[in-house]
């Protein structure tokens, strides 16, 4: 690991999340702007290196803190004088840190404690001003045309030692001044008083007057119980929860916890004050579904949850053909209830069914419930349901875009034995734009194109896409998440990590996959301790699934667990049988725009003890093949033998111009096969269309009638050519 020591300049734009809200593409435009006019002409001119940009963040080295220093005076005297011609809306300020101190390189990208204290800095620092730490102070003290303001000792988050802060002061008439913070100590420790007793006198009166106050209104559903007879209908009730879930979504003046959270509780004791404050609403609304022939009941609730008080109920007896209509019904009386004045697209959107199809809608409800379990065997069954349902209404567009969804899960996970890569590939692309040319308002297909997209290193698409899933659920976590997943792997940490925020305020009990993306956006941040709850959480929540065990070693590793990492590499062996290996992280991770970011991970899940190939194979460097070597044994032959561990019949058929088939018992894989340096590379529409490159031993012990051994990041295959 490689350390040096480094003048670290890291400036932020204040308010950016206001100004974003108020006009995006032009605070976006304008940021840019300073970006390539201002900093780094300045940055260049003082022999800086502009490491990254993170978000509305930018992050900076120099050689000589002098210098960093005076690109930081320039840069906020040159924003000023910009500013000054233009509206204050339209005006953009900056804070800036400045530190000195040690940093870990990789790469290009730097990190550690050297940076995190710039990072603390530029957040104590007044709009349009720097502040600087006392290493940088007594380096720069009368180099610069600026005065300095000493702040004493702080505390900064996340940094064990507390750190001399000085302020630069840079009128003119001030500079070559070294001066005591601007409050003398004692006045200042009686303003603080007096401001803390204020503080406590306002939070007082607003308590007293809180009821009266006009509050934004937050609600969570909670599952509805199945009444019938027949706990087979689990998956109708459900539905109708989801439903008045996703109607209370779209309305853009009511907070809605998501489906994850909410189910938390279902079949338990329910006590609403505890749910008011765990989920951080006011309102919940419980119920429960009766279903008895072609009739349903529903019967419902709005209570206040920290009173208890019943606000509004309602009951519903109908013909289940009308289970959509009853469902308008809930959600508008529910809305009228909290006193919401519906736009009136939002009204339309209400009121206009899914589907006219009962027997369509059914089967909807039915694939959904298999999606939610997230098991294999459930997913096939989800997408011969989803078939049917769209067979049955051509129309369905949440019916599409909810296949689009599991099939895009299916394709992510890798698992193959519900529906090879490239065929799940190729039916979520259809399945989502199908769904947009029904219904073109609808967020989850753009959230499946956007994680699709990146996977496919289409960055720029990828963001467009996501952004448009939240523009159109503002109120989906689903849509945050599949921000958050694409802006981490085109390398943008800090929008990634408020993203992930976003996604917790609307459903703070994320499904297991999403757990896992919020652990890897974590991990990329350094915040080992948020990184190792949320991979935990994701493990717990998808028990006996070790592609959600394995990634918690990456962080213990970081937090200087090293004993639970290698324990929990070997649990997760264990449950994959022995297939997981860093090639395989390798390749399913190789969307990782900065390369730094995959080897961060790599590098932690080799200390931890994750073998480098599948199943423990080890080569000897000894008995390897090279690159002429390998065309001359494999190239235009048919290779017979055997997959370890379980020592299956294998054929792998290679023809001279690289076309190639392998064939086992559990598998078959069309593609081509080349040599690239020294490794056999297999290029097909699996591994999501990665070539897999891997090794050729010839080894002293290799199993009968076997000579040769080929391994990659799925197989271990040990063979002898026929022809």
């Amino acid at each position: 690991m490689e350390r040096r020591l480094a003048a670290v300049l890291i400036a932020d734009v204040v308010g950016y999340s206001r100004m974003s809200e108020i006009d995006e593409e032009g605070t976006r435009i304008r940021f840019h702007t300073d970006l390539h006019e201002l900093f780094e002409p300045k940055i260049a001119t003082h022999h800086g290196r502009l490491i990254k940009t993170m978000g509305d963040g930018i992050l900076v080295e120099f050689h000589s803190v002098v210098d960093a220093l005076r690109c930081a005076v320039k840069i906020q005297q040159q924003k000023a004088e910009r500013n000054a011609a233009l509206r204050p809306e339209q005006r953009m300020l900056f804070r800036i840190g400045v530190n000195l101190g040690d940093v870990i390189v990789e790469g290009e990208d730097i990190h550690g404690d050297g940076v995190n204290i710039a990072a603390r800095l530029e957040s104590l620092a007044q709009p349009g001003g720097i502040c600087i730490s006392g290493t940088a102070f007594d380096h720069t003290v009368h180099k610069a045309e600026v005065g300095f303001s000493c702040l004493g000792e702080q505390q900064l988050k996340n940094i064990a030692d507390p750190v001399r802060v000085y302020r630069v002061l840079l009128d003119p008439s001030e500079a070559g001044k070294v001066v005591a913070s601007r409050l003398p100590r004692r006045r200042a420790i009686i303003l603080a008083t007096l401001a803390a007793l204020l503080i406590a006198a306002a939070a007082i009166v607003f308590a007293w007057q809180w009821p009266f106050v006009p509050q934004r209104p937050s609600v969570a559903v909670l599952p509805f119980a199945n009444l019938s007879s027949d706990a087979g209908q689990d998956y109708f009730t459900d539905g109708i929860t989801d439903s008045l879930i996703a109607d209370l979504t779209m309305l853009s003046d009511l907070d809605v916890i998501g489906h994850n959270s909410v189910f938390a509780y279902k079949g338990k004791p329910l006590v609403l004050a505890d749910i008011g404050r765990d989920l951080g609403v006011r309102f919940v609304v419980e119920g429960s579904v009766q279903r008895i022939g072609d009739q349903i009941r529903v019967n419902a609730q709005l209570s206040d949850a920290a009173s208890g008080d019943h606000l509004w109920a309602n009951r519903f007896n109908r013909a289940a053909a009308d289970v959509m209509a009853v469902q308008d019904e809930l959600s508008r009386q529910i809305a009228e209830a909290l006193g919401l004045k519906l736009t009136q697209s939002e009204t339309e959107r209400i009121t206009h069914p899914p589907t006219a199809n009962l027997e369509a809608y059914d089967y909807y409800l039915r694939a959904e419930q298999a999606t939610r379990t997230g098991r294999r065997s459930r997913l096939l069954e989800a997408l011969a349901l989803f078939d049917k349902a769209e067979a049955l209404d051509p129309g369905f567009a949440e019916a599409f875009a909810a296949d689009a969804h599991a099939t895009a899960y299916v394709w992510r996970s890798a698992y193959d034995d519900v529906l090879q890569s490239a065929l799940a590939r190729k039916r979520a692309y259809e399945k989502a734009s199908r769904a947009l040319a029904l219904d073109s308002a609808l967020s989850s297909p753009y959230a499946v194109l956007a994680v699709m997209q990146v996977v496919d290193r289409r960055y720029e698409q990828a963001v467009t896409s996501a952004q448009q899933a939240v523009s159109l659920g503002s109120a989906d976590a689903e849509a945050h998440m599949a921000l958050a997943y694409v802006q981490l792997f085109s390398g943008n940490h800090a929008e990634a990590g408020a993203a992930v925020d976003t996604a917790l305020r609307h459903d703070p009990n994320l499904s297991a996959i999403n757990r896992y993306t919020a652990g890897l956006v974590f991990y990329l941040q350094r915040d080992y301790t948020k990184a190792i709850d949320s991979f935990e959480r994701a493990r717990d929540g998808s028990p006996g699934n070790g592609d959600f065990v394995t990634p918690l070693a990456m962080a213990y590793v970081r937090a200087g667990r090293l004993d639970d990492a290698r324990a929990t590499v070997a649990e997760g062996l264990r449950f994959l049988a022995g297939r997981d290996s860093l090639a395989a992280w390798r390749i399913s991770n190789a969307h990782f725009r900065n390369e730094q970011d995959l080897a961060f991970i790599l590098d932690a899940l080799r200390e931890a003890g994750l073998p480098e190939w599948p199943f423990g194979f080890k080569g000897n460097e000894h008995e390897r093949l090279h690159g002429e070597e390998i065309a001359s044994t494999v190239m235009g032959k048919l290779l017979r033998g055997k997959t370890e561990p379980s020592g299956s019949p294998a054929l792998m058929q290679i023809e001279r111009d690289g076309k190639a088939v392998f064939r086992s018992t559990t598998q078959m894989v069309t593609g081509t096969v080349f040599v690239n340096g020294d490794m056999l590379c297999e290029q097909s529409e699996n591994a999501f269309g990665r070539a897999d490159c891997g090794p050729i031993y010839r080894p002293a012990n290799s199993p009968a009638e076997t000579s040769y051994a080929y391994v990659n990041s799925t197989k271990v295959f040990y063979f002898s050519p026929v022809k």
